[in-house]
């Protein structure tokens, strides 16, 4: 039988997503998504059959302990795919690996050196690379003869300027990789891409992509290459997300340690699960839920999300030297209206302005036809750059891995 299908996997902080692509006339075309969202707390699963249009919902048991939601997910993923899935039809696993750090900057195919390699990288990004890794690791034992392929979140932001991608420490830091990488790669791949088929002309302008949903971030592009970008090192920095703090003056997490006696890991707790707008709020870290809410903290949460973001879109377009294109993605930018013409509201100083009827139905482009910016809502698909990934490398008779 053929090895005519590739299926990707993308473990995010508060999901797990895997579709099943086949080959098709015109390339990997995408036959099933699926996915478990509204994790620790809860699984809710989706299912779409994207040639028949049939889609089926449902909550299931929710995780015995938080610790063990991933874990618990994946085992349930992988028990239902198998249920549409002939596996030996499968020709590669393609799974977002968040971090790859300075060494892995395009899709590589894992093998145990690779791994150690990628492990090392987790505490740069906790939330993610342990669950990404595992699920490589459980489908590698599940199907050893099925190659196992890591695209990454970073290799989008590879070539950075060197002004966007140092911090003012000791260079030997700098040597030894403490540096800027730059998060959600896979979703400005893909978004960039469907902007030049839109907009070609504006697409290889001095453009900003809005990545809003429970882990937030903007990248800007000229000449559709990042140039800059709001997270750093790790994904804590810029963007207040669902639970994670965003910007914060280092002092703060001096001050946590050494007066009120927080230990590291406390720390860590605190300004990955239990920051952002969960934090500020004292509600939830879901927007959809703080949209709905009466009470002020909820109002005030959104509020401070939408004026950091104002923030940073002026702090790219200085980078850029101006903005051509603002296009909002995410599950957040592409779902919330109200977030999209609050971000907007108080831009007209830089040319954007917003067409409150296209915004509100969603339209994919949502400015004024004579606006200065183009103003966009592009729905991202990383798991279609995960597929074209793994094509790459399954093509690649070498087989290189890294």
């Amino acid at each position: 039988m053929e090895k005519d299908v590739i299926v990707t996997l993308n473990a995010g902080s508060s999901s797990l997503r895997c579709a099943v692509f086949e080959c098709g006339q015109d390339g990997m075309e995408a036959r099933l998504r699926l996915s478990l969202r509204g994790l620790p707390d809860a699984m809710i699963w989706e299912r779409k059959d994207t040639r028949t249009g049939e889609t089926e919902d449902a909550r299931l048991d929710p995780p015995a302990t938080p610790d063990k939601a991933q874990e618990t997910a994946l085992a349930e993923m992988t028990d239902r795919l198998l249920t549409a899935v002939d596996p030996t039809r499968i020709a590669a696993f393609s799974h977002r690996v968040v971090h790859g750090g300075q060494e892995f900057t395009a899709p590589v195919r894992v093998d145990t050196e690779v791994m150690k390699r990628l492990a090392r990288l987790s505490p740069m990004a906790p939330s993610h690379q342990p669950h990404n890794l595992a699920a490589i690791r459980d489908l590698s034992l599940r199907f050893p003869d099925i190659p196992q392929i890591a695209c990454f979140d970073t290799a989008f932001h590879k070539d950075l300027p060197h002004n966007d991608r140092v911090f003012a420490l000791p260079k030997e830091m700098a040597e030894d990789g403490i540096l800027r990488y730059g998060f959600h790669g896979l979703s400005y791949d893909h978004v960039a891409s469907a902007l030049r088929d839109m907009a070609p002309g504006i697409a290889q302008g001095r453009v900003v992509i809005a990545h809003l949903g429970h882990g937030a971030s903007m990248c800007a592009l000229h000449g559709g290459r990042s140039v800059a970008t709001t997270m750093g090192m790790t994904a804590l920095d810029g963007l207040p997300m669902g639970r994670r703090c965003g910007a914060l003056d280092p002092g703060i997490v001096l001050y946590l340690i050494e007066e009120r006696g927080m230990a590291p890991a406390d720390v860590r707790e605190t300004l990955y699960e239990g920051s952002g707008l969960a934090g500020l709020s004292g509600i939830s870290g879901e927007m959809i839920e703080l949209l709905e809410s009466d009470a002020s903290a909820a109002s005030a949460a959104v509020a401070f999300f939408t004026y950091r973001c104002r923030r940073e879109i002026g702090s790219l377009a200085a980078a850029l030297g101006g903005l051509d294109a603002l296009v909002f993605t995410g599950g957040i930018g592409e779902n919330a209206p109200a977030i999209r013409e609050g971000i907007c509201a108080d831009l007209g100083w830089l040319g954007v302005g917003i067409d409150r009827q296209a915004n509100a139905q969603g339209a994919s482009r949502i400015s004024p036809e004579a606006g200065k910016v183009g103003t966009f809502v592009i729905p991202t698909d990383e798991e279609q750059v995960l597929a074209r990934g793994a094509e790459e490398i399954l093509q690649d008779r070498d087989g290189a891995t890294g």
